[in-house]
């Protein structure tokens, strides 16, 4: 699975979310989610084929965190195309100051 098909998923998204803020326990992540812990593995699972996340074992938990070189990945082929989002909240922000 690419990282774009993986981040197709709004759940999978969710669980990027969760892990910003640093390494969390398979547990937590269930907790913080709504759906039933099969349901989470099955999307840790793609996201860790992706390379967006990593496991590691810690007693009989699971601790995951985020692979931040597949996000500069993603980011890199995003680059050319923030222009046209730059231009058009320039335009905006001008649109707006003549509107005031």
């Amino acid at each position: 699975m690419t990282p774009f098909e993986a981040l197709a998923e709004p759940n999978r998204r969710r669980l990027l979310d969760l892990l910003r803020a640093g390494e969390r326990r398979a547990g937590e992540l269930v907790a913080a989610m709504d759906l039933c812990q099969p349901g989470v593995s099955k999307h840790l699972k793609a996201l860790r084929e992706a390379g967006l996340v990593s496991v590691r074992a810690e007693g009989q938990q699971r601790v995951y965190r985020l692979e931040a070189r597949k996000l500069v990945e993603l980011d890199v082929w995003l680059k050319p195309y923030r222009h046209f989002w730059a231009d058009k909240l320039d335009a905006l922000e001008a649109h707006l100051e003549r509107e005031q």
